[in-house]
């Protein structure tokens, strides 16, 4: 009786974290996974709590239990980086990270002894490198999606430097957030407990503003000053890494610096490609083709496989090769300019049309949840209210409509709620 009830609490877990825009599809791996992360008593009260930002006040009436009750449960969580704390007009709130780019990744973001993570990191690769669910539904559903990759600042000329906006520019993320937290690669740690990590730099994954300040409080990552993020950032472009960001305009709070073999994102961005998994950037680089000699070094840095070597065409020289780029595959980061110094063939430029990306975390969740049909659970938050349930219900029917029928119906959904819920 008591398995069962176990496999309830998680259960539960399991739907309430599929309320969220991005989902984490149910298999017996994530069940393994969730009970390494969660107590079963902490399964049962996460699943009954809201998306959005939540008091310690609230929590105690959807638990049932007293407020201080409800405060050190909620700090015990905080704690173990399972929700994130943060001071909003002298109050304090918390949320639940979605897994990624959330909790996941938290759990591997410095060496602990209070969970197994030798076994998590198995079960990671497990449930996000062999099975595809859990990818594909992370990185390809919708058009909105949830990171973006930043341009390699050093690659870009004078003359396309006016056209970075200050959003664009790992660098200004830095130098502009409230806190500068610095953690462990999730991704390579991953991969160290399966004998494949690759020899990138390991301390170099970054968190920024209310994230960052959460997981300093309580000891996930250690704050550095302005200084030492943008020589960690330099380090990042020395070792050929990706910045993969929050696909947002405004108050990103994560940068992680990526590699092609172990990142997640990038390996999606290989098996999904069609899909387009990741926002590029607003350039693509252009190759001059009377220059290349075909050495092939951007094609081995290439964290995507955006860059083959294709014949030259050089009737003279059959066996000669040139670079080629696949446009709808290239994130756009530059990587491949900085590995051309022998001919310097490849310069990066604008894009024909600019990448729109979302204004904050807020409104691309919004849209995010609409286009996989769950803005319900957004408006309807509180699944402790009967009503809620139900005007959730019927508003999942709506969006469960085929497309043409759908976008008709959402149209009073958008115009009415979207300006409120951003507000």
């Amino acid at each position: 009786m008591g398995h069962t009830l176990e496999k309830t609490a998680y259960r539960r877990l399991t739907e309430r974290l599929n309320r969220f825009p991005q989902g984490a599809p149910s298999s017996k791996l994530l069940t393994k996974i969730l009970m390494v992360l969660f107590e079963e008593k902490e399964a049962e009260r996460v699943s009954l709590l809201p998306i959005k930002p939540f008091t310690a006040s609230k929590a105690a009436r959807i638990w049932k239990v007293s407020e201080n009750e409800s405060r050190r449960f909620l700090e015990r969580l905080a704690h173990k980086a399972l929700l994130v704390d943060m001071e909003v007009d002298g109050e304090i709130q918390y949320v639940l990270p979605p897994p990624m780019a959330g909790f996941f990744e938290f759990s591997l973001m410095r060496i602990r002894g209070d969970i197994d993570q030798k076994l998590l990191g198995e079960l990671f690769f497990e449930y996000l490198n062999v099975q595809e669910d859990f990818v594909r539904e992370l990185f390809t559903k919708g058009e909105t999606q949830l990171g973006r990759a930043f341009v390699l600042e050093p690659v870009i000329s004078s003359k396309n430097a006016l056209h970075v906006l200050d959003y664009e520019r790992a660098s200004e993320v830095i130098t502009t957030a409230s806190y500068r937290g610095i953690s462990m690669c999730y991704c390579r740690h991953k991969m160290l407990h399966k004998d494949r990590a690759c020899a990138a730099p390991m301390d170099i994954c970054m968190t920024f503003n209310t994230t960052a300040a959460s997981l300093i409080r309580h000891g996930h990552a250690r704050q550095v000053d302005i200084p030492e993020g943008l020589d960690l950032l330099a380090q990042a472009y020395e070792a050929n890494l990706v910045q993969f960001g929050e696909n947002v305009r405004e108050g990103v709070n994560f940068i992680c610096n990526c590699c092609g073999c172990c990142c997640e994102a990038m390996i999606a961005q290989r098996r999904f490609a069609v899909m387009h998994p990741i926002h590029t950037t607003n350039f693509i680089p252009q190759i001059d083709t009377n220059t290349c000699n075909g050495c092939g070094k951007c094609v081995a840095l290439c964290p995507v496989e955006a860059m083959t070597l294709v014949s030259a065409n050089n009737p003279h020289r059959p066996k000669q090769k040139k670079a080629q780029v696949d446009l709808d595959r290239c994130l756009g980061c530059g990587v491949c300019v900085r590995a051309c110094t022998k001919t310097a063939s490849i310069s990066i430029d604008r894009r024909g049309k600019r990448v729109i990306t979302p204004l904050n975390s807020t409104h691309r969740s919004v849209v995010m949840a609409l286009e996989r049909g769950k803005l319900q659970h957004l408006i309807f938050d509180n699944r402790v209210l009967w009503h809620h349930r139900a005007l959730a219900a019927v508003l999942g029917v709506i969006l469960r409509l085929p497309p043409i029928e759908r976008a008709l119906a959402s149209q009073q959904i958008k115009s009415r709620y979207l300006e409120a819920l951003l507000q």
